[in-house]
C-alpha cells in the first residue's frame, strides 16, 4: 500500500533547514562560478542522447515524444551541454565556461542535485581546483582521489585484466594474472608511491606519471592515488577526480572527449553536500 504522503524512494525531499542549506550552496557556488568567468546553462529534461554516455541503457528513464522517437530523462548533463554550447550556440558565443544547477534522473527513480561545469579545452587542473573552491566555501576538504581510466583500458587491451574485475576491484583475479608488477600496482595509494616506476611496464608508468605530474600542480593537502579506477562514463579517457568525505561523495570531474571535442567538468554533489552540512551543524 502507498500512502499519500510518501515519495518514492532515491527521491528526495527538502525542507526547512535541508531546503535552506540546499538554496544556499546553490547561490554561493552559483556566484563564485559567475565571478570566475562561467556561465550558466539550463539544459532540457528530455535528452535523445544520454545513452551514449553510459556503457548500459539500464540507468536511462525512457520513453517517447510526439513522433515516438526515445527520449530519456537527463542522466548526465556532461554531453548534452557540450554539444549545445559547441554546436546549437557555437555560431552565436564564444563562452568555454559554463555551468549548471540542475538534477539528473536514473531508474528507476533516483535524483541527484548537481552543482556542474563544462571546460571547453580546459585542463584536469582547472577542474579540480575549482571542485576544490566549492567545497571549501561550503567549509569543506574531503579526500581527493586522482585516477586514470587510461590505466585500467591499458590493463585490459594490453595485459588481458577482465574489465569486470577492475570495475568490482576484483584483486584476487588481477593478482592472479601473472603479472610481477601487479601487487605493486595494486598497492599504490600515496602520491610517493608514483616516485619509483622502473617496475612498471612502458604503457602503465607513462600513465602513472602523468598522475604524478597533475597531482603536483594542485595545491592540496589531502591527495590519494587510485590507478585502478574505472569510470562508468563512456566519455573518460584519462584523468579523473573524485573527493569524498566520511564515505560520501561529494564530487567528481576529469578530461574527457566527446564528438572529438577536447574538455573537462566536474560535478558537485548538493545532496551529499547537504547532508554532510547537517550533519556537521547538528555536531557542533
Amino acid at each position: 500500500m502507498i500512502f499519500e504522503h510518501e515519495i518514492p524512494s532515491g527521491s528526495h525531499l527538502y525542507f526547512g533547514q535541508s531546503a535552506k542549506v540546499k538554496r544556499e550552496i546553490e547561490q554561493r557556488s552559483a556566484t563564485l562560478l559567475e565571478n570566475t568567468g562561467y556561465q550558466e546553462i539550463v539544459t532540457p529534461l528530455f535528452s535523445y542522447h544520454q545513452h551514449e554516455s553510459f556503457g548500459s541503457q539500464k540507468p536511462l528513464v525512457r520513453l517517447n515524444d510526439s513522433d515516438n522517437h526515445e527520449v530519456s530523462l537527463r542522466a548526465d548533463s556532461t554531453a548534452d551541454v557540450v554539444r549545445i554550447t559547441t554546436k546549437r550556440l557555437g555560431r552565436s558565443s564564444d563562452v568555454k565556461r559554463w555551468f549548471y544547477i540542475q538534477p539528473v534522473f536514473t531508474f528507476p527513480t533516483t535524483e541527484q542535485y548537481q552543482i556542474g561545469a563544462e571546460l571547453i579545452d580546459g585542463s584536469f587542473e582547472e577542474a579540480c581546483e575549482m571542485s576544490i573552491s566549492l567545497l571549501a566555501q561550503q567549509q569543506l576538504t574531503p579526500i581527493l582521489q586522482i585516477a586514470n581510466i587510461a590505466i585500467p583500458k591499458l590493463l585490459n587491451s594490453n595485459y588481458g585484466i577482465a574489465l569486470d574485475d577492475i570495475r568490482s576491484m576484483n584483486i584476487e583475479a588481477m593478482m592472479d594474472s601473472g603479472l610481477s608488477w601487479m601487487e605493486k600496482l595494486v598497492r599504490i595509494h600515496k602520491l610517493a608511491d608514483l616516485d619509483e616506476l622502473s617496475a612498471f611496464p612502458e604503457d602503465i608508468a607513462k600513465e602513472l606519471k602523468n598522475i604524478a605530474i597533475e597531482a603536483e600542480r594542485i595545491e592540496y593537502p589531502h591527495i590519494v592515488v587510485s590507478p585502478l579506477y574505472y569510470a562508468q562514463m563512456r566519455y573518460y579517457d584519462s584523468l579523473l577526480f573524485r573527493m569524498f568525505e566520511d564515505n560520501l561523495l561529494l564530487a567528481t570531474g576529469g578530461i574527457y572527449k566527446i564528438d572529438k571535442i577536447r574538455a573537462a567538468g566536474f560535478a558537485v554533489y548538493t545532496d551529499a553536500c547537504v547532508e554532510k552540512l547537517i550533519q556537521k551543524g547538528e555536531n557542533a
